[in-house]
């Protein structure tokens, strides 16, 4: 059984609640009982005053204890008790010494509040930020009623102070001790949250009204109009003698919450009731969605003729979080659970944040939760010669509408890592094709007997082998060295040289393999950039790690929601990391890799092509190899749609050594092919493959077949 609540904790307890209630309280009439039985003993005489003003939320409710000793004595002065006191709400010594422990920590980092509350939360001024400009009373602070621990943190972008602290004695492991046994006061408060009933207020009961002229005029000189004030359903409220313009807002044009905000910038809003985006009745079925920071950004927005804008209702974090919490935990951005039907619809979401750190980290929180393969940001344009504009209501107001409306066509997309155009390595090509480093046709090794036998070319596997004892590893110090004496050497992206020459039908170089054919020109390769951007994307992972398939095919995925990708090529499979449990056949594993992706194939109508080698063959005679050749499983070709083995002969003596023999051997779907071979000759300077002539493909089939007699 509980303990019996004390006549001190019944007083604080009918304070509260007569502060709720309007009047006397169940509480408040339990402790009258209780006072006379107190007094008996000391032959006192007590009265109990229950004191409100006359208005109808009170400002400071207070149970005051009057005690004299006889009828005509007047007491020194009423004993006033404040609800739930820290010095003495718990009913324990050691709790109250823990709570005496807390307060003095408190007061140390410099938090005093007017009053010492335990289980809610306190609003107070930062000591650190002191609240900015409008001094905001941004600061939380919360002390566990058994007083284990107390927390604090200041909402404020641009400090984010925030603190823990213990009494002595209070350790971890006793910490977790108390959860264990029972909910600790943040995970009571936690679940109330999640099964809370959110009020429903009306204008009538907030007593909103029209916007007076002077805020009107307000707007006006920030470039909103009042057809957009009116269409928003801006009102305004009379708050203690101040005028605060009121965000109302609602879903499918009911009212749901109120958010004010005063001239200065202080800002509150309505509580218990449910958070969510600002204007969302603007974006239902939208197909594209901008998300900015702030009301006055979203009626920006639509001075520049965007509708399906939408603000978040809480600002910005002082920083990005270390990790995504799962969706009950997320009270911060519950807002965009609460709308997720209607921000699941779009296919393009344009994150316009505040431009500074704050906003900047909000829009990655956002894009994380929305997916970042179908988000985009905007770049804030500057206001004069070196201010760049904030946010979307400075863009209106310095450069006007049209600049606004531009900065939103120009948005770009958000970006994800791993998942690259070509154009971000444009510089890095541009180096490769006038060969300002030196290094883009070999680095010379230092020693003259061996620089036209041998060169050090970047991305490139050379292969050292020898006896013991023959200086392998000497050799090849000394040639790092003398590397690192002439230049540093950097990745450089063949394959766009490759792609390039495919497609100008010239060399990338004028070097030896070109022969007597002209380099591509300057115009060409500017040009053939830009049809290199256009056309393809590189997934290409950042680290030393070696990619997944689960990696690839994420990106993959992003690859195509974002640029529109019909084809991927996952080239070559050994290049994978393959982490095959234990318990799995390489068989298995093979199959359960083929699976992912033809579903994925599948699902994105995107066509795959997945480039495995052979395994080594043994007594091969120089033909094409089988399909079931391939290192690893049959599965390959079993569960391929298509199969097909490119082959080259190597032999002058046995037929042309430019031809390439494309086989098919599986064709799934009779409509669109057959098994059959076709012959491609090979252009080695440009990387061209073309038809074959009558007489070249007479010619290597005679080669096979006198090879095949022998």
């Amino acid at each position: 059984m509980p303990p019996r609540p004390s006549l001190h904790s019944l007083l604080l307890m009918a304070s509260s609640s007569a502060a709720a209630a309007g009047g006397d309280s169940g509480l408040l009439l339990a402790a009258r009982r209780r006072l006379p039985v107190a007094a008996v003993a000391g032959g006192h005489r007590i009265r109990l005053l229950h004191y409100f003003s006359g208005s109808r939320l009170p400002r400071r409710p207070e149970v005051v204890c009057c005690v004299r000793s006889s009828p005509d004595a007047r007491p020194a002065g009423p004993v006033a008790v404040r609800s739930r006191n820290v010095h003495s709400m718990n009913y324990n010594k050691a709790a109250e010494k823990r709570l005496a422990q807390l307060v003095q920590k408190l007061k140390n980092e410099g938090i005093n509040p007017k009053q010492w509350r335990t289980g809610t939360f306190l609003r107070m001024m930062c000591p650190q930020c002191e609240g900015g400009s409008t001094e905001e009373l941004s600061l939380s602070v919360y002390i566990r009623t058994d007083g284990h621990n107390a927390t604090w943190n200041c909402f404020r972008s641009t400090c984010g102070w925030r603190g823990f602290i213990q009494p002595h004695g209070v350790s971890e492991l006793s910490q977790d001790k108390v959860d264990i046994g029972g909910e600790s006061d943040q995970a009571v408060e936690t679940s109330k949250t999640a099964s809370k009933v959110y009020r429903k207020p009306t204008e009538e009961e907030l007593k909103l009204e029209p916007l007076c002229d002077e805020l009107v005029a307000y707007f006006s000189e920030r470039m909103i109009s009042a057809e957009t004030l009116r269409r928003n359903k801006v009102m305004q409220r009379n708050w203690n003698n101040k005028i605060a313009i009121a965000f109302t807002y609602r879903r499918d044009g009911v009212l749901v919450g109120c958010k004010y905000r005063e001239v200065s910038k202080k800002f509150s809003q309505e509580a218990n009731t449910e958070k969510i985006l600002y204007g969302l009745d603007d974006i239902k079925r939208a197909q594209d969605v901008i998300i900015v920071e702030g009301e006055i950004d979203k009626l920006s927005m639509e001075e520049a003729g965007f509708r399906n804008c939408v603000s978040v209702p809480d600002g910005a974090p002082p920083r990005v979080s270390n990790k995504l919490p799962d969706k009950e935990q997320d009270k911060k951005y519950q807002y965009l659970w609460n709308c997720k039907e209607y921000l699941d619809s779009a296919s393009r979401i344009i994150l316009a944040t505040d431009a500074d750190g704050p906003g900047q980290a909000l829009a990655e929180e956002l894009a994380r939760r929305l997916g970042k393969e179908r988000c985009w940001r905007v770049v804030w344009p500057k206001r004069n010669g070196s201010d760049i504009c904030k946010d979307a209501n400075e863009v209106l107001m310095f450069l006007g509408p049209h600049a606004l409306r531009k900065v939103i066509e120009d948005a770009e997309l958000y970006p994800i890592r791993g998942l690259f155009s070509f154009r971000d390595f444009f510089p890095e090509i541009d180096n490769y094709y006038v060969g300002i480093r030196g290094d883009e046709l070999g680095i010379r090794t230092g020693w003259e007997s061996m620089d036209d036998i041998y060169k050090v070319v970047p991305g490139e596997l050379t292969v050292v082998t020898g006896v013991p004892n023959s200086g392998k590893s000497e050799w090849i110090d000394a040639l790092m060295c003398n590397i690192n004496d002439q230049c540093g050497w950097k990745f450089v992206r063949e394959h766009a040289r490759k792609l390039l020459e495919k497609h100008v039908k010239k060399p990338f170089f004028d070097a030896r393999y070109g022969g007597s054919v002209e380099r591509m020109t300057p115009d060409e390769f500017e040009a053939g950039k830009e049809w290199l951007n256009e056309t393809f994307h590189l997934i290409r992972c950042e680290d030393d790690s070696l990619p997944s398939i689960n990696w690839v095919l994420d990106l993959a995925k992003a690859a195509v929601l974002r640029y529109g990708v019909r084809g991927l090529v996952i080239d070559p499979y050994n290049e994978l990391d393959h982490q095959r449990p234990s318990s799995q056949t390489e068989t298995e594993y093979v199959s359960q890799i083929l699976t992912k992706i033809k579903r994925f194939a599948q699902h994105h109508s995107c066509h795959v092509w997945f480039v495995a080698h052979p395994r080594q063959l043994q007594n091969w005679s120089g033909g094409p190899p089988n399909m079931y050749d391939i290192s690893g499983s049959a599965h390959f070709i079993n569960k391929c749609d298509n199969g097909i083995v490119v082959h080259r002969n190597r032999d002058p003596n046995a037929g042309p050594v430019d031809v390439v023999q494309v086989c098919v051997r599986k064709v799934r779907n009779k409509v669109i092919g057959q098994i059959g071979d076709a012959f491609l000759t090979y252009n080695r300077v440009t990387g061209e493959f073309k038809d074959a002539d009558e007489g070249t493909v007479a010619a290597v089939k005679a080669s096979q077949t006198k090879k095949h007699l022998r």
